[in-house]
């Protein structure tokens, strides 16, 4: 089964990560590593940090963007297809280019990237009201659902700041529900892409019985 999240995504679920985000993002911790390597190979703190509040800056950009004209929206495991980071190895450049593209805006230094974070987060609430019922993603060519568009960035947001928080052992940020439930939600779906159901079930209910990996990435 597809998800989608329309009709059942509460419209502050976005805003609300992104400021469970904002105490680590600021932290004497993260500052104080930011040009070590995080717990992502090759991606240094600051790098992790810079594509971490890059989600609801691209939310922001996005949201308001046209949609082309008779452009249908793709589902979200159809848009999944699309990523050829999602299937690539951790060295592959697919990976290789985020990495060093990252690295290098986030030489810019933490202050650069907590004006990014801060600016966006002020302006998202306010594009989320005003955005239309599907949302153009320039770098697949394609539209999504909004909501679902959202539980995407959310699903980022999550998962980097747990990688973040790792990277200095910090605490991963407390999200509320409204946006742990889509997220985790949307990561069985991923995983079922890749994965025999019979695994993730495992996975999730009988690791003793867990046989290989069933990550959705």
């Amino acid at each position: 089964m597809t998800p989608t999240f329309v009709g059942r995504l509460d419209p502050g679920a976005l805003p609300s990560a992104v400021g469970a985000i904002g105490p680590l993002v600021r932290s004497a911790e993260v500052a104080d590593a930011w040009e070590r390597e995080s717990a992502l190979p090759g991606m240094t703190v600051g790098g992790l940090v810079r594509h971490l509040v890059s989600q609801p800056e691209c939310a922001v950009a996005f949201l308001g963007i046209a949609v082309p004209t008779e452009t249908t929206p793709v589902s979200l495991l159809e848009y999944a297809d699309r990523l050829d980071w999602l299937d690539a190895s951790p060295d592959a450049p697919e990976n290789t280019s985020i990495r060093d593209d990252f690295n290098e805006m986030g030489s810019a230094g933490a202050a650069d990237s907590i004006a990014v974070l801060d600016a966006n987060r002020a302006a998202l609430g306010p594009a989320i009201a005003a955005a239309g019922p599907t949302t153009f993603v320039p770098w697949q060519d394609c539209a999504l659902v909004t909501e679902d568009f959202l539980v995407m960035r959310m699903l980022e947001i999550v998962v980097h700041a747990d990688d973040l928080a790792a990277s200095v052992d910090a605490p991963a940020p407390a999200f509320d529900p409204g946006v742990t439930g889509p997220v985790v939600q949307l990561l069985a779906a991923l995983a079922l892409r890749r994965r025999e159901p019979i695994d993730v079930i495992r996975a999730l209910a009988r690791a003793d019985r867990e046989h290989g990996p069933t990550s959705a990435f």
